[in-house]
């Protein structure tokens, strides 16, 4: 998503996001969380490949979900971690959209996962961080990955890099 998607005023937090006001309009409609998981889709065109779907949004959590189908399977036909990385780093990516204040910017730095049974179902992918750690430096997105019954199936974390953004 465009990194410059973080602008006026809303709620509590007295800091309105576009990632979040479009999230929180379109889920009042029937497939609106469909539809902006196409949009996110679109804008990062790999996500598509597992047909992800944002099924929650607050700032500091994301979660989206991977629907076991062929296209995920691996040879054992569970679903692919890869295919489970990718759902992570889409819940990463628009949590981190949703949520950065509105004078920082975020690049990923790397991901670190531990595979922890086999994904013979629907997975969850859950991104989350605390509000506090929006700092200048390395941060640390804590990652899980859940079948229907809530085993983890992944887990780990995304480290970002957080920066100023520059003086226009």
């Amino acid at each position: 998503m465009n990194k410059s998607s973080i602008t006026t005023k809303e709620g509590n937090s007295g800091v309105k996001n576009k990632t979040l006001s479009l999230y929180r309009k379109l889920e009042k409609y029937p497939f609106g969380k469909g539809v902006f998981s196409i949009m996110v889709s679109r804008v990062a065109p790999y996500f598509a490949t597992i047909s992800p779907k944002i099924t929650e949004l607050e700032p500091n959590q994301c979660t989206c979900l991977i629907k076991k189908r062929k296209k995920v399977f691996n040879h054992i036909k569970t679903v692919h971690v890869i295919a489970i990385c990718n759902g992570l780093e889409m819940a990463m990516g628009v949590m981190a959209e949703a949520s950065i204040p509105k004078n920082l910017r975020w690049i990923p730095k790397g991901m670190t996962v531990d595979y922890t049974a086999k994904a013979g179902s629907d997975i969850r992918c859950v991104a989350q961080v605390n509000s506090e750690d929006w700092l200048p430096g390395d941060m640390l997105v804590n990652i899980t990955a859940y079948d229907e019954n809530d085993v983890v199936v992944v887990k780990g974390h995304i480290k970002l890099w957080i920066s100023e953004k520059p003086s226009k």
